[in-house]
């Protein structure tokens, strides 16, 4: 940063001024010149200083949306709404259109009826009068119950724990032990435990790998959370369990990655995760497979540097089509591979948005151009199209202006200088022009590489808390467990009831059956059985009393 304002602040040197002014028209004019070069170029260096202090703000405070400000407009926009009639035909039926007021903004979601929870555990109350308060009070005869008035509250019990007790039951022979033979004596079997003679049950490591992994808690803190309900569990002692049920849920692991690779397109995206180190932490990488929705799967593979070694022997044998952005590593890897590459239009939207206040008319009639993209995938959105339509519709709009986009490119780069940062913007579509239409020659490739993007939200909330893996096993550990609870969220699973189950059932489950366990058909299978929802309980904790056994 320090270099880049030094050298925008080096453009012309100011020019030395005479103590008299000269009285040759001629010269007084040259001096005038210089003066004016050098106020023109003051002027754009102040603007590259308030760009570059607004990219960094943004970065640090702004939103995450790459949206461009339009001060009046939206309140012209709001009070013409506001102005509009109200027709009848958005009314319910019987109401005057005259009577209703249209309201501008967004409505609050209406709160969901708690009475409507059948499947939440109901602790009853019952309050009656007391005995003097329930004859009339005009003629002291006693009153009848005529009705009752139900209100519903929601209420909350910490975390709490529970034991399992295994019995298994001992056989023997008595009547062989008493001739002096064997007793033949044999015990009962146990099913296989996710991690053998250890202390946790399946619902406690679940737990804990959903903390970490989803709620993104440290261990640490996780630590005091159930010293609070009086629960020990060193912290070093749930680093072990993750490991163990990273272990566990390795081949599960493997057939997720095998059939992301199994997709027509392929979503990626990279982000720092740092190493533990014995000078300074390496900055070691983590990176995103997203499936499409026939493989719906996100898969999570942890190096320890970012060189094209890692996507080259994650995708290796695969040949269809890498969604990312512009890092170099994957064209190599798309070339050598027999990959198509696929560019994310939104990287090249945030690169304008960043820099379009220096030249707003350049900037504006970009993102203008861009915005029509954008809305033809809406569009095709909204209609639910296929592939097959939604690539006639891009043939049909999306072509064109991509035409009258690159047209215009070069003219505008033409009309400012060359390290202009909106130069850059418009070096980066240009330069990226052939994996950014690969979108109009393939209806199923999507426009951008959001959806890949977003999680590695999930990284970095989790890099804000716990800072760092200890080494190279831990981090394979975070990213075989977020690519679980990664796949249960894009899914709408509860990951703590899936990997709960997951973990009781998995050792004794023969590979050829290992299909069953992906999240995707895991929840099939309990939709349906009805069983999708976990009760809020386990049934002997569940409680309806009546007021007079109630506790607080």
């Amino acid at each position: 940063m320090d270099k880049e304002v030094t050298s925008a602040r080096s453009a012309p040197p100011a020019p030395v001024v005479p103590a008299e002014l000269p009285d040759d028209p001629v010269a007084l004019k040259e001096l005038l010149r210089q003066h004016q070069q050098r106020i023109a170029a003051l002027e754009l260096d102040n603007r590259l200083l308030n760009h570059r202090l607004a990219v960094a703000l943004k970065q640090c405070y702004g939103p995450r949306a790459d949206k461009v400000p339009v001060g009046q407009l939206l309140l012209d926009f709001a009070a013409n709404l506001e102005a509009r009639p109200v027709l009848a035909a958005d009314l319910p039926p019987g109401t005057d259109p005259a009577t209703v007021t249209r309201r501008v903004g967004t409505q609050r979601g209406r709160r969901r009826n708690l009475a409507l929870r059948d499947d939440l555990p109901v602790l009853e109350h019952v309050h009656d009068l007391p005995a003097d308060q329930q004859n009339c009070p005009t003629c002291q005869n006693p009153r009848v119950q005529i009705g009752q008035e139900v209100t519903w509250q929601l209420g909350f019990r910490p975390a709490f724990f529970f034991r399992h007790k295994h019995v298994r039951i001992k056989y023997g022979c008595r009547p062989c032990e008493a001739a002096g033979y064997n007793p033949q004596i044999t015990l009962a079997d146990k099913p296989s435990q996710p991690i053998e003679k250890s202390l946790a049950a399946p619902e406690l490591l679940a737990h804990v790998a959903v903390a970490k992994f989803a709620d993104f808690t440290p261990l640490y803190r996780l630590e005091g959370i159930l010293a609070r309900v009086d629960v020990q569990i060193d912290r070093a002692t749930m680093c072990l369990w993750l490991r163990d049920i990273a272990d566990l849920v390795l081949p599960l692991y493997r057939l997720m990655a095998q059939r992301v690779r199994e997709s027509h397109v392929i979503a990626t995206d990279d982000t720092v995760l740092p190493m533990q180190a014995p000078e300074k932490n390496k900055p070691a990488r983590i990176w995103i497979y997203r499936g499409d929705e026939e493989h719906p799967y996100n898969v999570f593979d942890f190096t320890l540097r970012r060189s094209r070694d890692g996507p080259a022997q994650f995708l290796a044998g695969y040949q269809q089509v890498l969604l990312a952005d512009a890092y170099g590593g994957y064209e190599g890897i798309c070339l050598e591979g027999g990959m198509t590459q696929a560019g994310c239009w939104a990287h090249g939207r945030r690169k304008l948005v960043d820099s379009r206040q220096l030249q707003p008319a350049i900037g504006d009639a970009a993102l203008d151009l861009l915005g029509r993209l954008f809305a033809v995938e809406r569009q095709a959105d909204q209609e639910g199209l296929s592939s097959a339509d939604r690539l006639a519709l891009r043939q049909e709009h999306s072509v064109p202006v991509l035409a009258q986009l690159q047209d215009r490119l070069a003219t505008w780069q033409g009309q400012l200088l060359p390290k202009h940062p909106l130069v850059q913007a418009l070096g980066y579509l240009q330069n990226q022009w052939g994996p950014l239409t690969v979108f109009t020659q393939d209806g199923a490739v999507p426009i951008h590489n959001n959806l890949a993007e977003e999680q590695m939200k999930r990284i970095a909330l989790g890099r804000k808390n716990f800072l760092m893996v200890g080494n190279e096993r831990g981090g394979q550990t975070a990213a075989i467990l977020s690519s679980l609870t990664s796949t249960c969220q894009r899914h709408q699973i509860n990951p703590e009831l899936y990997l709960t189950q997951l973990l009781v059932n998995l050792p004794d489950t023969p590979g050829s059956q290992l299909d069953n366990w992906l999240p995707d058909r895991w929840l099939a299978r309990q939709e349906a059985a009805g069983t999708a929802t976990p009760p809020a309980d386990p049934p002997v904790l569940t409680t309806t009393r009546p007021a007079s056994a109630a506790t607080p």
